[in-house]
């Protein structure tokens, strides 16, 4: 049996159970879980804004070990350290036969494997189920990585790193010497400020509601930080009042996302990387788009493809050009889950880690 944080219902409670993990079977491994990051997605199951089935095995960024391999899986072995990946993929659809394997349409009819539990079956989340010591997943699901890699860091790397580093450098490919809006600084939007810093833009301005999270943004590269409140004048400052070559919303709320399309300058992109309600419409006109010559761009994963921008993002942070350790604000154990999206909903913390 392992220890697991489920949800039995919509909005129902965080509680600690025992599951039952089987054994791999063809295609899959069975990992050892050893961290996992707390991801406002997360909370996103329990409170309905993304659809998932119920009972919620919850968790989709963390790290492990490989402790079984089931029939014709290549490339994987046990000891092996590896990351999830919360975008499972056949690898022979069209989609990933391009190298889009994070638009792979059937990814998670491969990939989600019911844990057992008292009274039936747990829907471990996006195919991964983290917040449990141990899972089995589809192989494309569990990334290897360098066993020179601290498993802490790499955890992080499942999430909030790839999403929001690809966003700046895969999806919108913010060019050197750019001014560059992100609004929402939590662990995501954190990344995207990294992954512009790291592609050169001159100017980052960091937007949040919480004064001190904008404040934060600073020593992940943020130039200037703003509430909605300030950021006219330093939009004035920055672009002369044009708008920004670049506006990120890593919310996913339709304020925002109109907020960062009416920041973003004529000609200019608009990436939207914050996962919203499907009932929250967007409303922007047909003639703004012609206007503005407009780019607006929605973002999965960061457009990454795992295999190789895992280790790519890894490199950066080698060379000293990404600050992972700085993400890490609190290190928890699996029972201090629900406090964890408390904190994380007073913008207490980028991230808290389970440790196993």
């Amino acid at each position: 049996m392992a220890k697991a944080a489920i949800v039995r219902e919509l909005n129902g409670p965080l509680e600690i159970v025992d599951v039952q993990i089987g054994e791999p079977g063809p295609g899959q491994v069975k990992v050892k879980t050893a961290y996992a990051g707390v991801c406002h997605s997360d909370l996103s199951v329990q409170n309905g804004t993304i659809p998932w089935m119920f009972p919620a095995l919850l968790g989709h960024e963390g790290s492990g070990v490989i402790t079984a391999v089931g029939e014709g899986v290549e490339n994987r072995k046990v000891g092996d350290h590896v990351i999830y990946n919360w975008v499972p993929f056949d690898g022979t659809c069209e989609y990933c036969l391009r190298g889009e394997t994070w638009l792979c349409p059937n990814g998670y009819a491969v990939g989600i494997i019911p844990a057992m539990m008292d009274g039936g079956m747990a829907f471990p989340m996006a195919g991964t189920g983290t917040f449990c010591e141990e899972a089995v997943v589809h192989a494309s699901a569990a990334i290897p990585v360098p066993d020179d890699i601290p498993l802490d860091i790499a955890s992080l790397v499942g999430c909030g790193v790839t999403t929001g580093v690809g966003a700046a450098l895969n999806t919108a490919k913010v060019k050197a010497g750019s001014t560059v809006l992100v609004i929402g600084c939590g662990g995501v939007g954190m990344n995207v400020i990294q992954g512009a810093k790291v592609a050169g833009a001159k100017a980052i301005v960091a937007m949040d509601r919480f004064e001190h999270k904008a404040e934060e943004a600073r020593q992940f590269g943020a130039t200037h930080a703003v509430t909605p409140e300030t950021l006219d004048s330093v939009k004035g400052e920055v672009t002369g009042g044009q708008g920004f070559d670049y506006a990120f919303e890593v919310i996913g709320n339709s304020a925002t996302i109109r907020a960062a399309f009416d920041n973003t300058r004529r000609g200019g992109t608009t990436c939207i990387v914050g996962l919203g309600r499907a009932e929250d419409m967007v409303q922007i006109s047909a003639l703004e788009f012609f206007l503005k010559d407009a780019r607006l761009c929605g973002c999965v994963y960061g457009s990454s493809a795992v295999e190789t921008d895992y280790l790519r993002f890894l490199n950066h942070w080698k060379k000293g050009e990404l600050d992972l350790e700085g993400l890490i604000s609190k290190r928890i154990s699996l029972e201090d889950v629900p406090s964890a999206f408390e904190a994380m909903e007073r913008g207490e913390v980028i991230r808290s880690v389970i440790t196993f």
